[in-house]
């Protein structure tokens, strides 16, 4: 399968192109030439199946021209070691938790999926890749687990000082061998920005092959729509119509779930919800798309003003805002709601909720105050111990710390703080 530009002006690229590109050259995001739903058969006995032969058979049809099945299955293995439960919280609500990986955070299957992909690729090759990745918060940190110690790859993170938290931090600027961190005088979205214009500089293309893992990327992309088969999977024989809330920050997560739709996989609605970055709940009440600068807040991974992947989205339903308007809502919560939500499930349910899990919890509440008839399910992207401050200080309780923390906790801090564009490229160009 090939994947094109939804920009229309490059040519279009295998999957191992669109991967090693990252961005069109015409600054387009890749996206599939086609979406072939699965047969009905295979959600019917999807309850039969293994995590692992769940994700082969959704992946398979992006990836089999440039993955042999044998390899893209030892992929999958390396993938998908942990678990993808979902844990309900009171009655037609259910959280789906993403953070039993690595990094304990949702980013992990992307990342790693990437990573291995990355690595196939350049097996035999004597370029080195260089991948350039901003984040506001996860991202960073399972990149750099995914890609550590890979051959022929060299991690570049830019990170927004002072925004991310402390444990987020700690995760992206303490692996060191083939990861660099710049901690950027900025918000993501700045940071977002250079990543992009690095990618359209002549001079950094003549001297390194670029890309990113970004959520832009389709190796870091596609593999998110596995976990909402894997919830599908698991809550089936419930009868009621199934919703998605998303904590959505750069839409890539919810946009993956919405491909999982395409596939066959029987959803009736998805739920964007977001912090006060609301951009999208503002274009799916006024039909206008009008970014605006991000606003820090306690759910800082969703603290994004110019979503990449909302174009994918809207690609997906061929920018019919009345289509797109009858399976998408989104909606927008402050700090102060965010806080009072992770009190109330921790107290009526004893179920501990980081501020992203709080959000989209809302968003489920919502959606239900008008649609009761059906079983909602939010997504609890990261393990509340990466916003240990907020979670700690608004519920009044001391979180303990897992081991795959714990053991960056002491670990030295390496990073090296930009200003502007020049400061990367220069780092790019001599090291």
């Amino acid at each position: 399968m090939n994947f094109y530009s939804l920009n229309h002006k490059a040519p279009n690229v295998s999957f191992k192109e669109a991967v090693i590109k990252g961005i069109a050259p015409d600054k387009g995001l890749y996206f599939p030439e086609r979406i072939d739903p699965l047969p009905n058969s295979f959600f019917e006995s999807i309850d039969a199946l293994s995590n692992k032969e769940i994700a082969f058979t959704a992946i398979h049809q992006f990836v089999k021209e440039d993955i042999p099945d044998k390899v893209l299955k030892q992929i999958i293995k390396e993938v998908l070691d942990f678990d993808f439960p979902v844990v309900k919280i009171k009655e037609n609500i259910a959280t789906l938790e993403l953070f039993h990986g690595p990094t304990m955070a949702f980013k992990d299957v992307g990342a790693r999926f990437m990573a291995q992909c990355l690595g196939y690729f350049s097996e035999g090759e004597n370029t080195e890749v260089t991948v350039l990745v901003a984040t506001s918060g996860d991202t960073g940190g399972a990149v750099a687990n995914g890609f550590l110690g890979v051959n022929g790859v060299k991690v570049v993170i830019l990170y927004p000082c002072g925004k991310v938290s402390h444990i987020q931090e700690k995760q992206l600027t303490t692996l060191g061998q083939n990861i660099s961190a710049l901690e950027v005088d900025g918000t993501f979205d700045d940071c977002q920005n250079m990543v992009k214009t690095a990618f359209l500089d002549k001079e950094l293309l003549r001297n390194m092959q670029l890309t990113s893992a970004n959520s832009i990327n389709v190796a870091r992309w596609l593999p998110q729509l596995f976990y909402f088969l894997f919830a599908y999977k698991q809550v089936k024989s419930k009868g009621k119509e199934m919703i998605f809330s998303v904590p959505s920050g750069n839409f890539g997560n919810i946009c993956a779930g919405m491909v999982a739709q395409k596939l066959g996989m029987p959803i009736k609605h998805f739920v964007a919800a977001t912090n006060v970055n609301d951009t999208v709940p503002r274009y799916m009440t006024t039909e206008t798309y009008t970014p605006k600068s991000s606003t820090a807040t306690i759910s800082n991974a969703m603290d994004v003003g110019d979503p990449s992947n909302f174009i994918r989205i809207r690609h997906l339903y061929r920018e019919n805002f009345e289509q797109l308007s009858k399976n998408l809502s989104s909606f927008s919560f402050s700090d102060s709601e965010t806080k009072i939500a992770m009190k109330t499930v921790f107290k009526e349910n004893g179920y501990i909720t980081d501020p992203h899990g709080a959000v989209g919890y809302l968003g489920v509440k919502k959606y239900q105050a008008n649609h009761s008839n059906t079983y909602g399910i939010f997504l609890e992207t990261a393990h509340p111990v990466k916003f240990l401050d907020v979670v700690e200080e608004t519920l009044g309780i001391s979180v303990a710390i897992p081991p795959q923390i714990q053991k960056i906790m002491d670990k030295e801090k390496k990073s090296i703080k930009i200003e502007t564009y020049g400061e990367m490229k220069s780092f790019l160009l001599n090291t």
